[in-house]
């Protein structure tokens, strides 16, 4: 059932799927119980798609060990408080967990304020890069029905610049230097690329002088990202502390969706749950034989 559709295990043992399918849960139930999770300290959340449609799960990951050690249907500020509950059912107290890594979900925030008060929250800073990039295609969608070179040129914007063919790179010299609003909003972009590698003594001036050039700018999505990120300031200086990111997250929900679309989807959300747990954890699920 970890190598194959479980509706083609059930052909191949002649068992109806969904005996097979209370077996798997019982086992990777048990299994989950007898994980150590005692020294757990540092989070990171991610939520990911269950089935078609606004329908998710939440992930908890233990940074440290890259475990998933939970995950919950739906999304947002309840997981958090499903989450303390499940340490509190565990005996790990909730005052144990120091930082958590998410992205800026108004949700997240909340359910970490409420339910985790003494926790510190470090934002992802792939997800910030991503914020930055979609305002700067909005500057070029506006902009390239005035502008004809602009037309074809999105990935030139968004793409490392390493990454692009020669024709591109060439396309991409031609204009970041010029006055269009897009090339401007392309250089704030890099400049903020550039901030994670100063060391953390300059991170807080460097993102002030980073806000008021972009403020001034006068370019309606870069300045919006950039009071988005002035309200988030905190947990993003946190990251010079923590170097804590999702991109362990990206890569687990990857495995997950990969495993979603070889099934062609999950009957229900704790069929999906229990295949994460097998899916990320590489659970060594030991049955009981018969004497």
């Amino acid at each position: 059932m970890k190598e194959m559709p479980v509706a083609a295990a059930a052909r191949l043992v002649n068992e109806h799927d969904t005996r097979l399918w209370r077996v798997l849960r019982y086992y990777v139930n048990r299994a989950m119980v007898e994980m150590d999770i005692t020294e757990v300290k540092r989070i990171a959340i991610d939520e990911t798609s269950s089935r078609r449609g606004h329908h998710y799960i939440t992930l908890f990951v233990d940074v440290d060990t890259k475990r998933l050690l939970f995950a919950t249907e739906g999304k947002g500020a309840s997981g958090l408080e499903t989450f303390k509950s499940f340490l509190k059912e565990r005996n790990v107290p909730f005052q144990q967990i120091e930082e958590f890594c998410c992205d800026m979900s108004s949700a997240f925030i909340s359910g970490i304020e409420t339910h985790f008060p003494q926790s510190h929250i470090t934002f992802d800073k792939f997800h910030v890069m991503k914020m930055v990039n979609e305002s700067v295609d909005e500057v070029r969608r506006t902009e390239q029905k005035e502008v004809e070179e602009l037309k074809k040129s999105r990935y030139i914007w968004l793409k490392n610049e390493a990454h692009l063919t020669d024709s591109q790179q060439e396309k991409l010299v031609k204009l970041k230097d010029t006055n269009l609003l897009t090339a401007r909003a392309y250089r704030m972009k890099l400049a903020l690329q550039e901030w994670w590698t100063y060391p953390a003594i300059y991170a807080d001036l460097y993102f002030d002088s980073w806000y008021r050039w972009v403020v001034h700018s006068q370019i309606p999505p870069m300045v919006d990202t950039a009071k988005s990120l002035k309200r988030h300031e905190n947990g993003l200086l946190r990251w010079f502390q923590t170097k804590l990111t999702n991109g362990l997250l990206e890569g687990l929900n990857s495995l997950i969706q990969a495993t979603k679309r070889k099934a062609r989807g999950f009957r229900t959300v704790d069929n999906f749950i229990a295949m994460a747990y097998v899916t990320v954890n590489k659970l060594q699920i030991v049955v009981n034989q018969p004497q």
